[in-house]
């Protein structure tokens, strides 16, 4: 195993951006040495804030580069294709913001690549390595609730920040507002009903505040059947306040509870708790280290310097993140359609 530093290059630099640069630049183990922004205020910003890294304004001259191992992509969501592929076309390892892609050939092609190159490519669900639903998790795969039958993801939230140039408000580069956030709850339940089989057929319903913008949908409701009789339930509200979301698992011996609260979601102060029932009685989990998407995003960073100096899989890989924009993608079709949609058309598995 080879203890050289990790050379990261960032492309992308706005709001959630500025964080990566951060983890980056604070893990052991990584060297940030390249950063490329679009605008002339973020390059003059990224150059200041890390006086250690090459700044572009075009990100093909980041990709040229031969002394960078891993390229971190935080992007608007319809760019992630194309600039993923430059990427991985490089011989580059990846890591890429959710949604991995805004369809399922794009997904296919960007998978379909990392294996030609022999590459990593490694999907931002960030929320499986966090201490409080990653510890969830692991009572489920412990046996603690028994086989697990039922998911209830559910989150109430104020509004979406509109992005850079308004981006996550413009359905053309946002691609749905299901894959913005949601697409991270349809993980969640995925990965913890591993056990149970793939998800299978997928109903969704939604509504907005403004008639004039329906796709801008504020609130959300999913059902997911999987292949082997599990339910999920997927529900997310945008016209509330603060970021409050829980998770409820039950199983044929017992059940779990957990809940996260914040003033916003990059929050460093949040509360959380886990309280599990084993059939018998009810206990609290103690979670001794602070979760938060900030937090497991410091832990992502790491997690990718000790799968490239390893070889090792990342947490989460490419047909995680297709799974993910899949479901994302047959609930946008059920909303539309007002029809159940099945998981195995969508994806044409035989």
């Amino acid at each position: 195993m080879s203890d050289k530093p990790v050379r990261f290059g960032l492309i992308g630099f706005g709001a959630w951006g500025r964080f990566h640069a951060q983890s980056i630049a604070e893990t052991t183990g990584a060297d940030l040495v390249a950063i490329a922004a679009k605008s002339d205020a973020t390059c003059t910003a990224a150059r200041e804030k890390f006086p250690q890294a090459e700044v572009y304004s075009a990100y093909l001259d980041l990709v040229r580069r031969d002394d960078i191992d891993v390229v971190d992509i935080v992007l608007p969501s319809h760019l992630h294709h194309e600039v993923g592929s430059a990427i991985l076309s490089a011989g580059k390892h990846l890591l890429l913001e959710k949604p991995m892609a805004l369809s399922v050939a794009d997904c296919h092609d960007l998978i379909r690549l990392a294996r030609e190159n022999d590459r990593m490519l490694a999907i931002g669900h960030e929320f499986r390595l966090s201490s409080l639903w990653g510890r969830v998790k692991e009572l489920i795969d412990d046996g603690f609730i028994g086989r697990p039958q039922y998911v209830l993801v559910e989150l109430s939230r104020r509004p979406y920040r509109l992005g850079a140039e308004g981006w996550r408000f413009d359905i053309d580069r946002v691609g749905d507002w299901i894959l913005e956030e949601p697409i991270h709850f349809f993980d969640l339940a995925r990965w913890y009903l591993a056990a149970t089989g793939e998800p299978d057929v997928v109903y969704a319903v939604a509504n907005a505040r403004d008639p004039a913008h329906p796709e801008l949908q504020d609130n959300f409701a999913a059902t997911v059947k999987f292949t082997g009789g599990a339910i999920a339930v997927i529900a997310q509200t945008l016209s509330a306040f603060e970021h409050h979301q829980a998770v409820k698992v039950a199983g044929t011996k017992g059940a779990l509870w957990a809940r996260w609260s914040g003033d916003m979601d990059r929050t460093l102060h949040p509360s959380f708790s886990l309280r599990a029932f084993d059939g018998q009685q009810v206990e609290d989990i103690p979670i001794t280290k602070t979760t938060g998407e900030v937090f497991e995003l410091r832990e992502q960073i790491a997690r990718i310097v000790q799968a490239v100096r390893e070889g090792q899989p990342p947490s989460v890989q490419g047909d995680d993140g297709l799974w993910s924009v899949a479901m994302c993608l047959a609930a946008q079709q059920s909303v539309r359609s007002g029809h159940a949609i099945s998981m195995r058309e969508l994806l044409s598995l035989s």
